[in-house]
Order: structure tokens, then C-alpha cells, then sequence
């Protein structure tokens, strides 16, 4: 597949509320915008993963929470406690967990995950019971609404929605050409 980029740009810019892994000068930024029950997100973490190994210090990645409730009832609050980590300082090690046990994200499973992080876990799940980090989700929700998403997993380079394939090979393709136009991975 070719690399298809148009339309939709990201209303919400990266900033200092995001969760960023890699450089904050790194000359390409991949957002997306997943849902943590979401197959097709299941699928794309890896490669998301793969992506950033190849790329290196070239790539800065953000996640942002797009909960599909009414299709994945466990979503929400998996989302809330990858937020509720977060404030721990954990907020990566919660996600890459959600990912990884994505077949189990009942509020048990979360709480132990919690433990098993090395969280406060009285204090993780007073936050999740009180849904301290239901509206933090929600403005990442309308952000990409805003933005023009309406599935996930939805990618954003650049600020610019992404709407070719996800391999890896052609992602690592699509940002190699905005860092280098013609390098290959």
C-alpha cells in the first residue's frame, strides 16, 4: 500500500499534558489515538514498539486515549488507570501491561497490575473507584473527535492524520521520508 495523507489535522498539539516517549526534538512525532480493549490497537502495539526501536532518537511517540465504550466495555477504565499510573510516574509500564493483557482488563486485573508496578495501590485504586482521571480521558476523547478520528487505532505524523497502512515497514517508510526524503529503514 501507499502512504495516503489526508484530510484531517490534530486540533490538539503535543504539549506538556501528553505522555511522550522519545526526544521533545525529535524532527518526527507519531500520535495515536488507541483504545486499549481495541484488537486492531493490540495489533498496532507491537509494531509501534518495532517502529520506535528502528527509528531511534528520530521519533517522538504519544499515546492518547480514545475509549470505543459502546464496542469495549473494559476501555474506559483501562484508560483511567493508564492515567491514574501516569500519576505515579508509571504511566508507559501501565500501558505497555494493558497491551500486553489486553484479555484481561476487569478492575481486579487493573488493580493487581498496579501491584505488580510497584504503584501505590490504595492510592491507584481510591483514584480509579473515584474516576479522578474520567475528564483527563474525556479531553483526549474530544481531541480526537475534534481532530476527525472515528475508529482506532488512528495516526497522526507530524500533526497530519495518517491514513496509510501500519506495518512496519511502510510507518518506518512514511517517517524516514519526512526526516530524509528518500532514506530507506
Amino acid at each position: 500500500m501507499t502512504e495516503r495523507r489526508a484530510g484531517g489535522h490534530l486540533t490538539l498539539p503535543v504539549g506538556e499534558r501528553d505522555h511522550v516517549r522519545g526526544p521533545s526534538n525529535a524532527p518526527v512525532t507519531l500520535v495515536e489515538y488507541g483504545d486499549y480493549e481495541c484488537p486492531h490497537c493490540g495489533r498496532a502495539y507491537p509494531i509501534v514498539k518495532a517502529v520506535q526501536g528502528r527509528v531511534g532518537n528520530e521519533l517522538r511517540f504519544v499515546f492518547r486515549n480514545f475509549p470505543l465504550r459502546e464496542s469495549h466495555p473494559h476501555a474506559q477504565r483501562a484508560a483511567e488507570s493508564a492515567e491514574a499510573a501516569g500519576a505515579q510516574g508509571r504511566f508507559w509500564e501501565m500501558h505497555d501491561r494493558l497491551f500486553e493483557r489486553q484479555f484481561a482488563l476487569d478492575d481486579e486485573y487493573l488493580i493487581e497490575y498496579a501491584g505488580d508496578l510497584g504503584l501505590d495501590v490504595e492510592r491507584f485504586r481510591a483514584e480509579l473507584v473515584g474516576r479522578v482521571y474520567e475528564p483527563r480521558v474525556r479531553e483526549d476523547f474530544r481531541s480526537g473527535v475534534r481532530s476527525g478520528v472515528n475508529g482506532t487505532p488512528t495516526f497522526f505524523i507530524n500533526g497530519v492524520r495518517y491514513d496509510g497502512a501500519w506495518d512496519e515497514e511502510t510507518l518506518v517508510a512514511a517517517i524516514y521520508a519526512l526526516i530524509t526524503p528518500g532514506k530507506r529503514a
